[in-house]
This record gives structure tokens, sequence and C-alpha cells, in this order.
């Protein structure tokens, strides 16, 4: 496994991440996939408060709980459950950023939190009233750093100026090259480390029946599944080439890749036994799919 400086922070994080949000509901499960992925070289585990109403960290905070200086961990904050557990309201308020983190703290059996991200945001939050929130607990020691999860570049300028945000979680992929455009050169020359999510595009890259996908007819997602088989084959499986795509990018920090098996555990992180694209290949499959840009929040 290969490891990076995620941006301008101290955080070493492997490049791949291992994204909790798909864990099953199952203790024992979630203490072996995380093991199996320590044992891969994995140290970066990202979840959020929000995930099975708290019982995402719980599981993992108990899965880690024994291995805390070993690894990288991060959550979320910002959506705010409602009284009936099932829906949450969106909420970015200095004062619930505060109060949620002693819960995550507690769930996470863990007295800090390597990376807090803002699980969203608009332009309508009180940002520099957010950024406070995030400054205090950084000075409390309760976090080591700060970043948001975040596609909208406008938001994602304001934070870029008003604060010392070291991340930003977006989605990336051959099917969603929306940030090329408008966020990673940009956050690369600001040395703030891009986090990718939906590096796989919910398994249309790989092996799931071709539909349409965000702005994407159904024949541009044949095209992008059959480019990435066209750079695959006995070294490099398609799971491999659609990461390796993602991580092509300087401003790619880490990929994180949800993962609900050992088996699939063992394709993701076969990755770094697979060769890079080289540049003719990744020339082909950018070709084949062009890149498209973001219609709001600009």
């Amino acid at each position: 496994m290969d490891f990076i400086s995620l941006g301008k922070s101290p955080l070493k994080i492997s490049r791949i991440g291992f994204g909790c949000m798909s864990l099953p509901n199952d203790q024992q499960m979630v203490n072996s996939l995380t093991a199996a992925a320590l044992d891969a070289g994995i140290n970066f585990f990202d979840t959020a408060d929000l995930y099975g109403g708290g019982s995402n960290e719980t599981m993992l905070g108990s899965a880690l709980r024994d291995k805390r200086k070993s690894i990288v961990l991060a959550t979320k904050v910002g959506n705010q459950l409602n009284a009936d557990g099932k829906t949450w309201t969106w909420n970015a308020q200095r004062s619930y950023i505060l109060s949620a983190v002693e819960n995550s703290l507690r769930r996470l059996h863990t007295d800090y939190i390597d990376l807090y991200q803002l699980h969203g945001g608009t332009m309508n939050d009180p940002i520099d009233e957010t950024i406070d929130a995030f400054e205090t607990l950084r000075k409390q020691g309760k976090i080591r750093c700060y970043g948001i999860s975040s596609i909208r570049p406008s938001v994602i300028r304001a934070w870029s100026a008003r604060s010392s945000i070291v991340s930003v979680m977006m989605q990336y992929s051959l099917l969603d090259r929306r940030p090329e455009e408008s966020a990673l050169d940009f956050l690369h020359d600001k040395n703030i480390g891009v986090l990718a999510r939906g590096a796989l595009a919910s398994g249309l890259l790989i092996n799931k029946p071709a539909h349409p996908y965000l702005n994407r007819d159904t024949a541009v997602v044949e095209k992008a599944a059959d480019a990435i088989r066209r750079v695959s084959g006995p070294d490099r499986s398609p799971v491999a080439s659609s990461l390796r795509f993602a991580l092509c990018h300087p401003a790619i920090s880490a990929a994180v890749v949800g993962v609900r098996s050992l088996e699939q555990l063992k394709v993701v992180t076969d990755c770094f036994r697979s060769p890079e694209l080289t540049a003719g290949e990744l020339q082909q499959v950018r070709k084949a799919v062009p890149p498209h840009y973001y219609a709001e929040h600009r």
C-alpha cells in the first residue's frame, strides 16, 4: 500500500481509504473486515455520525479501539437526526457541532478524531460560525484536522478562502469528471487534499448493467465501462483500473471505497499490486468519456 500526506496536514493516510458507510450491521464481520484492511495496509477509515443513526461509528469504534494509534480516523457532522430516527435536518450551527462531536467521540471510543468533516454545506450556512466550531475543537485537542465533504464549487471556494481545511471529499470517477473543471487543480494549488469517493460509479464501471448516471445516458455509461475493460486484463482488474484512474490526478490524496465483504476488500487492495495506467491508456479512457460540468452551485 502507498501512503501520502493529506494536503498540508500531518496526517499520513493510505491511498485507499476504507469507506465505512457500507459496513454490515454485524460487529463480528466489522471486526474481521477492519482487521483484514489493516493487514492489507489500509490505515484510513471514514465514517459519519449519520450512518446507521450512529451505530456505524459505534461498531467501527469497537473494532478499532485497540488499534487507535495505528489508524487515521475520520467522521462527519452536520446532518442532525430527527426524533423519528429516520430523517434528518441540516445543521451547521456552532452549538450543534460542539455537541455532536461529544457523541461521536463516545461512540468511536476515542478522545480525539483525526479528521472531522462537515457533511455537506451550502452558501446559506453561517460559514464563519461553523469554521469557528472546528477551530475551537482543534484547539481543545478533540480533533486534529478538519475538512468538508462537498461537490459544490462555490462552497469549496468559500471554505478554502476562509478556513484551514486540509481536505475536501468529493465524487470523482471516469463517469463523473466534473471536479476536473472546477476543483481539482484549484485544490492542488492550495495544497488541500482531495478524498475521492464513488470511483467505481456505483459499480457501473465494473459489473452492473448500464443505466443513466448523473447526466450521462446509458450509451455513455456503456462506453465508460467498455473503456475500463479495454485497459484491464490479467495484471489489472476493472476495479484496479477504475481506482487507478481516480488516483492519477495529483490533487487526489486517496480513493475512499465502500467495502462490504472480505472478497471485495481483496479486489480493492489488489489495486496496488497492479500497474498504473500508462499515459496512452489514460488518454484512451479520457477520450472515451468526455468531461462534463457542474450546472449548479458554481
